[in-house]
């Protein structure tokens, strides 16, 4: 009997690579920037659709109607990449689950209308890459003529894969 359920165990840990296809992602050619080249998602998983995500108000004692109340490019993505995570949790997902991001950036009056790329990329290193969550997602950022509010220099939207 023992040996029977030994090889039972062997045979489901064998067939187990098959059976729990996991999501690739592909690194870019030259790692210059920390996103995924590509990423493969496995037919059977569900993907998870997460509309635009734009920043919540950072500075109380500033206006309502000012920039200044949203903050700059790295604080609005982290405002809104907070939000998506915590959208994620809610759902039982991580930012680990990511798979695809788009980012909308406009250009920062401070930085004479140019996005602030680097900025961004401060905030999204915070979230991906890390030692605690290593998954890069696929990634598009663009600049864009305005937003929603023209307060906001920021809107994320994100697709994640439940596992």
């Amino acid at each position: 009997m023992t040996r029977y359920v030994l090889l039972a165990a062997t045979l489901l840990v064998a067939s187990a690579p098959a059976l729990a296809s996991d999501v690739v992602r592909h690194k870019l050619a030259s790692p210059m920037l920390p996103i995924a080249g590509a990423v493969e998602v496995p037919a059977g998983k569900t993907l998870v659709f997460v509309s635009g995500a734009v920043p919540p108000i950072a500075n109380t004692s500033a206006p309502k109607d000012s920039v200044q109340a949203y903050g700059d490019t790295k604080t609005q993505a982290t405002g809104a990449l907070r939000s998506i995570e915590a959208q994620l949790k809610d759902m039982g997902l991580t930012m680990g689950d990511v798979v695809k991001m788009q980012v909308f950036l406009v250009g920062d009056p401070a930085k004479g209308g140019k996005m602030d790329f680097a900025g961004f990329t401060e905030a999204y290193k915070q979230f991906f890459g890390t030692a605690a969550q290593p998954n890069l997602p696929a990634r598009s950022t663009m600049q864009v003529a305005g937003l929603v509010s023209p307060n906001f220099l920021v809107e994320i939207e994100v697709t994640a894969v439940r596992p």
